[in-house]
């Protein structure tokens, strides 16, 4: 297959990259490099399959028919995913994930790209009173800027299909761990231990309830969908269980050899949209052949691991 990969320097993005050249496949990834890394791609470099185009999708939504010409699938992940600092800056949200995924499902229209897949999030479902939630669960009102830019974004993808424009896979994810991650918890607790392991700062009490999933598997759910027939589907993605915010850090702090003292700002949630209980059923996934193979607490060591053995990302991402 031919597949373009939108954001495919970045975290998720790049593991799928891999993943589709390891198969044999054709793959183009398309980055900014506003939050992806070029280095992320150096073994990719290494295949004949594989081109990076260095585009931003908000700016130059002209390229992209173009580049996308001859591809079997798009799977569009660019995106931005900060769900914390979402009101430092307020449009960011609607032009990075809602506008942006628009100037995608265009070019792919024009291209005549028969099958699209696309990176959601668990956020859409606010703090929902259905747990573990399912897909059809209904939507709350939304909790951040960023679960309200996917949730348009979800809309016009089933807009898209809805017309008979192209095939569409709305992925809603947990948070996802693992190697070359670059933001989240994890990555700031490494760096809050790696320079002082006496003391921890946790926002909130640290008894949110987050599920979290490797990247792995993650991207085998992707991969295992790029031949589906589905003319829109929405897929939760994600793990059996949940641990608390506290719970991660003592094994964070483990991983790393310290006892810190905890230290907590207070409240059940650590910033305006931090949902304080998030786990997905992910019956449906599992039902169509995929099956994670890690679970929490190794998703969240092996995380630790990688940041120990690359520190130039806790650095570049401060």
């Amino acid at each position: 297959m031919h597949v373009v990969v939108t954001g495919g320097a970045g975290f998720v993005g790049s593991n799928l990259v891999d993943a589709l050249l390891a198969l044999g496949h054709r793959v183009v990834s398309i980055d900014n490099f506003t939050t992806g890394f070029d280095r992320h791609l150096d073994g990719a470099r290494r295949a004949t399959s594989f081109e990076s185009v260095r585009c931003d999708l908000f700016l130059e939504p002209d390229r992209l028919v173009e580049l996308f010409a001859g591809a079997d699938a798009v799977v569009h992940l660019a995106a931005n995913a900060d769900v914390r600092f979402g009101w430092d800056a307020p449009r960011r949200d609607l032009e990075q994930n809602v506008i942006v995924t628009h100037n995608v499902l265009e070019a792919v229209r024009c291209a005549e790209v028969p099958r699209v897949l696309f990176s959601s999030t668990g956020s859409v479902y606010g703090e929902t009173k259905v747990i573990p939630t399912p897909e059809d669960a209904p939507f709350p009102a939304q909790t951040s800027l960023y679960g309200a830019s996917k949730a348009a974004a979800e809309g016009y993808l089933a807009a898209y299909a809805e017309a008979g424009t192209v095939q569409a896979t709305v992925f809603r994810f947990v948070s996802v761990l693992g190697p070359r991650y670059s933001h989240g918890h994890v990555i700031d607790f490494v760096r809050q231990l790696t320079r002082d392991g006496g003391r921890l700062t946790i926002l909130g009490d640290g008894t949110q309830r987050k599920s979290y999933m490797h990247v792995s598997d993650c991207v085998a759910a992707v991969i295992g969908e790029l031949t589906s027939e589905e003319r829109f589907q929405v897929l939760n993605l994600g793990v059996d269980g949940y641990c608390t915010v506290t719970e991660s850090a003592k094994w964070i702090a483990a991983r790393l050899g310290v006892e810190p003292e905890l230290h907590f700002t207070g409240g059940d949630r650590g910033w305006i949209g931090d949902n304080p209980f998030i786990f997905l059923d992910t019956s449906a996934a599992r039902a169509r052949g995929w099956q994670p193979r890690h679970g929490i607490r190794d998703a969240v060591e092996s995380t630790v691991d990688y940041l120990l053995a690359n520190p130039w990302i806790v650095d570049a991402t401060a």
